[in-house]
């Protein structure tokens, strides 16, 4: 058996990203003027504390994953977004995202919000084809 890695690189360490430390809220409305559903989700470490979600594991991975460039976007050129409207529902999220303050606002007036909205679909709920990629 060789001592030689399977691939450049594979003997390196690499830090993974933490597993989520999330105390967030979700106000969604589904159309202007109607009702707004509150939603919460708690983990400590990516383990799940409280939650009012359907599928909780879900949002916990979705905002593991997408959270940080997601609630936290770097500053850059201005986005060419496809005009199309997927709806009037709106989501305003606040808390904290590893200690760190989250309010954002999603929509879906244009094809930039529609693809935030998907990333997070599990914590914001699902839209048709939702697949859980920015």
């Amino acid at each position: 058996m060789s001592d030689t890695p399977p691939f450049p690189g594979a003997d390196q360490n690499f830090d993974l990203p933490p597993e989520p430390d999330l105390e967030l809220s979700v106000a969604l409305t589904h159309a202007p003027g109607g009702p707004e559903h509150v939603f919460v989700l708690v983990s400590r470490s990516g383990q799940l504390v409280e939650s009012t979600l359907p599928d909780p594991a879900a949002a916990i991975a979705a905002v593991g994953r997408f959270g940080e460039r997601i609630f936290f976007p770097e500053p850059g050129p201005p986005r060419l977004c496809t005009q199309q409207y997927g709806g009037p529902q709106v989501a305003v999220v606040t808390g904290t995202f590893n200690g760190r303050t989250v309010n954002s606002r999603f929509s879906m007036t244009d094809g930039c919000e529609i693809a935030r909205w998907r990333a997070l679909s599990p914590l914001l709920g699902g839209v048709a084809g939702s697949t859980g990629a920015v």
